[in-house]
């Protein structure tokens, strides 16, 4: 039998694992590089994983990797917001939306407007139409459907 060496833990750089604290620069955008959201421009985020700061599948990106590592992920809809659910594309009554609203309030079409959810929870849906009767709403997240880049850059592992 043959004694090994004891490895050096200092010079080994520390990995993210699923229960982390880390301080990282990441970005998320669009297949033609329009920025959705970027921590590059200032100051990097510190976030501990597992805690709902960073959507699960942006942790599982990140997971087994190295302190210093930089990297760009390609993730498809399936792997990032999940495809369109043309169920989710709904008409709501104008009595339904009135109540969820202020009386003065002037909607567009575009307008990211919340609801009260079953239970006590919110739920927000994006205009599509509207008029004298209702209007129509898309509940789908807003990159569902859509191919997105995850661009990190991993600063440092606790």
């Amino acid at each position: 039998m043959t004694n090994s060496p004891i490895q050096n833990t200092a010079d080994t750089p520390a990995v993210v694992t699923e229960s982390a604290y880390l301080t990282l620069h990441y970005r998320l955008a669009s297949m033609d590089d329009v920025n959705i959201v970027s921590t590059f421009e200032g100051n990097p985020a510190t976030l501990q994983f597992g805690t709902g700061q960073l959507a699960p599948f942006l942790e599982a990106c990140l997971i087994g990797l190295p302190e210093g590592t930089h990297r760009v992920f390609e993730l498809p809809p399936e792997q990032a917001f999940g495809p369109r659910n043309p169920d989710l594309v709904q008409r709501v009554s104008r009595a339904t939306l009135d109540e969820n609203s202020n009386a003065d309030e002037d909607y567009k079409i575009g307008d990211l407007v919340d609801f009260a959810a079953p239970g006590g929870g919110r739920f927000a849906g994006v205009l599509r139409e509207i008029d004298d009767v209702g209007a129509l709403f898309d509940f789908n997240h807003p990159l569902a459907g859509e191919s997105v880049k995850f661009e990190v850059r991993i600063i440092g592992v606790l």
